[in-house]
């Protein structure tokens, strides 16, 4: 039984993630990195001369090929491996004890002696309580022999080591699962490639004093010194004019992967940096600056840029790492390396996003022991206040800690209120980049809000939201799909044809450049198909939050929750309860939750409204954000579909934008030209009366002949509905 259970998740632990191995695919084709060689500013080619080996005449050309495979993301695949029972620390630590293997309690993690070793004789002091369990998924690490795995590893782990009444485990026990012949190239490929980088780069000290202050130009670190660039063992590649900062393994410091700092200026003159990580930064995990770290260090600065991560070392003496993917995740595999610090002190960054992630995080570490650094004008992020000359010292000093009390005063909330009337555009979201008039409605997108979504069934409401999602996945929110009304593949075909703006059976050729692409996104997806428990769903949810940081869930949709197991409830009543689980869980997990309803059956010539989603008025009163897409039956020209805000709680805007469907590409965002938009309401001043100017189809569709000054009882009912909908629209015409 064991054995089998083995084999299950010994692929897993190859990747070191939660996923089950990927299939097998055809010959890999090339595949290019994407570097690009910079052109400096006009200003700084004036003061400096620029040495041999740097360019000026191509702002943006391809550099150099760094590795030839193709890359599969174990974690990113259409497939998410979830426990099918919720653990409990609880249970962990009365199977421990029913083992007789002693634990103490760490912040996150359980601490025990590592199986995997030959433990010290009794008496000795020299016990290592080198294996580290997780307190919320069960996960295991031991740092001696970096082995890791899930909790059921662990335990048929121990019952086989008991069962044969031996004292320890070989760690090549959870090794034994063969890799694939791509696997196998791809990952050697990888450290070749992470090797060759490493050794064609040049150290600071071997260039030139002119080479050195041009890069520190180049990448605004005037201020770091060659000592500390040499600390941290930074160095620069020619070939793509990169910084190189090095990831070391944390057991024998040996060379584990690059990241590459690149820079480029666009037409427009703005300045571009761009990362790149070999191996892929979805593949493996490690903190910058993490040999550094002494056993005896007790505090600690946690950053979310390497650059930053050496400002603080240099201006303040502390112990400092850098998070491999910055804001966007803290990977719970990190965990073990931050349990020796008694406090740690987040400073991820200088604006609003980096705030929330450092409250979210700070759950993951331990509220009792983190520190909080609040962006301002007096605190931007570390490189910044180095810049500026500013007391760094005195700025971590100043942290605020992260554990609250349940009931605050004003005076502690000054600050944070301050903080959201100084940074406007920040606290109102991340922008839509395809839908301009969504940005100028709801101003953005929000962590722990609830957004609805309905419109007539067939309208192309799961269409629209996955290029909705996809907007905002492109921009870095670590997007989960829950989709029990379609199956993950037509799903992600949808989705990937909304990337790739083409249809992509036309042109196969392109497919494996726009699959590569789609793949570093983090977007996730459930396995879930058809009629779902809820508690299943959430604790879903929770666990994908947990792992992967997950900000934005969308579920498609609320019908198939709602089950058919107690037919003698209230089918309402079911419904109130799921939608008051999903914003309790937004809410507690600053998660954005956007969930798909369909609406009651309407007429075909009526527009729908916030009453005519399915149900109780429960569903528009608990959300943050309520949203329509309205479709005109009757209409068969472009300009059909239309998407109303109706309701916003974050400012109160609402309104109406039309959409228009490209079918080649499916996606929405195509703008719309022409007689087709919605016209704004004129107001007649004499009777105080609005007046809805509708288009010439829907005129000659209703048979009027010719447009009527006073509109009939019918018209101005739909006025009125649309009143909030067209104030302040006149640049929609």
């Amino acid at each position: 039984m064991w054995r089998s259970r083995f084999l299950r998740g010994a692929g897993c632990l190859l990747h070191g993630t939660g996923c089950i191995p990927c299939k097998p695919s055809h010959f890999p084709p090339w595949r290019y990195l994407s570097f690009y060689q910079p052109c400096l500013n006009p200003v700084l080619q004036r003061s400096f001369r620029a040495p041999a080996w740097y360019c000026f005449e191509n702002r943006l050309r391809p550099a150099v090929a760094l590795y030839f495979c193709r890359t599969l993301r174990k974690d990113a695949k259409s497939i998410m491996d979830f426990p099918a029972q919720p653990l409990a620390v609880t249970d962990i630590k009365q199977y421990l004890r029913s083992k007789d293997i002693p634990f103490y309690d760490g912040y996150s993690c359980l601490h025990a002696p590592s199986i995997f070793m030959e433990p010290a004789p009794e008496g000795s002091g020299k016990e290592n309580y080198s294996l580290f369990i997780d307190k919320t998924t069960g996960q295991f690490q031991c740092k001696e022999t970096l082995v890791e795995g899930s909790w059921e590893d662990l335990q048929d782990c121990i019952e086989v080591m008991l069962n044969e009444n031996q004292t320890s485990i070989s760690p090549n026990v959870l090794l034994g699962f063969p890799e694939s012949m791509e696997e196998q190239e791809e990952r050697e490929m990888e450290m070749k490639e992470v090797q060759r980088i490493w050794s064609s780069s040049v150290p600071f000290s071997d260039l030139l004093d002119e080479e050195v202050q041009l890069i520190k130009i180049m990448f605004l670190i005037g201020k770091l010194t060659n000592a500390t660039l040499k600390k941290f063992g930074v160095r620069f590649f020619k070939p793509t004019k990169s910084l190189v900062f090095p990831w070391f393994s944390g057991h024998d410091s040996g060379l584990r992967g690059v990241k590459l700092l690149s820079v480029a200026v666009k037409d427009d003159g703005q300045v571009v940096y761009t990362e790149a990580t070999v191996p892929k930064i979805s593949s493996y995990h490690n903190l910058f600056g993490l040999p550094l770290i002494g056993r005896k260090d007790g505090e600690v600065v946690l950053t979310g840029r390497e650059i930053d991560s050496m400002a603080v070392s240099q201006a303040t003496g502390l112990p400092s790492l850098a998070l491999p993917r910055g804001v966007s995740c803290l990977p719970p595999i990190l965990l073990p390396y931050l349990e020796q610090f008694k406090k740690v002190t987040l400073w991820l960054g200088g604006d609003m996003r980096s705030w929330e992630a450092s409250k979210i995080f700070s759950r993951k570490l331990g509220l009792k022991r983190c520190s909080l650094i609040r962006p301002g004008d007096f605190q931007p992020c570390p490189s910044e206040a180095l810049a500026q000359g500013r007391h760094l010292a005195r700025i971590v000093k100043a942290s605020i800690p992260a554990a609250h009390k349940s009931i605050v005063s004003f005076k502690q909330l000054r600050e944070d209120v301050y903080g959201e009337l100084a940074n406007v555009e920040q606290v109102a979201g991340i922008q839509w980049s395809r839908f301009p008039e969504l940005n100028r409605i709801l101003k953005g997108h929000r962590k722990g809000e609830l957004t609805v979504f309905t419109g007539p069934t067939g309208s192309g409401k799961t269409t629209f939201i996955s290029e909705f999602a996809l907007d905002l996945c492109m921009q870095g929110v670590n997007t989960l799909w829950g989709s029990f009304e379609i199956n993950n593949v037509r799903l992600a075909k949808i989705m990937l044809t909304q990337f790739a703006k083409q249809r992509l059976e036309e042109n196969l050729d392109q497919y494996d450049m726009w699959a590569d692409k789609f793949e570093d996104l983090p977007l996730y997806f459930m396995t879930f198909h058809g009629q779902q428990n809820i508690k299943t769903v959430l604790d879903t949810m929770q666990h994908a939050v947990y792992l992967y940081d997950i900000s934005h869930v969308i579920i498609d949709n609320l019908q198939f929750m709602m089950g058919q197991e107690n037919l003698s409830v209230d089918k309402f009543a079911v419904q109130d309860h799921i939608i008051g689980a999903f914003r309790k869980f937004a809410t507690n997990s600053c998660c954005h939750v956007t969930l798909i309803i369909h609406p009651r059956k309407e007429e075909d010539d009526k527009e729908l409204q916030t009453a005519s989603i399915f149900g109780t008025a429960k569903a528009s009163q608990e959300a943050d954000n309520v949203l329509i897409l309205q479709e005109k039956k009757l209409v068969t020209c472009p300009g059909r579909r239309s998407l109303q805000v109706a309701k916003n709680r974050f400012d109160g805007d609402v309104g109406i934008f039309p959409l228009e469907f490209n079918k080649a590409s499916l996606t929405f965002s195509a703008p719309v030209k022409g007689k087709q938009k919605l016209r704004k309401v004129k107001v007649d001043k004499n009777n105080s009366t609005e007046e809805i100017e509708e288009t010439e189809l829907k005129e000659k569709s209703e048979k009027a002949p010719k447009p009527a000054k006073a509109k009939t009882s019918k018209t101005v009912k739909g006025s009125a509905a649309l009143k909030n909908t067209t104030d302040g629209e006149g640049n929609d015409q």
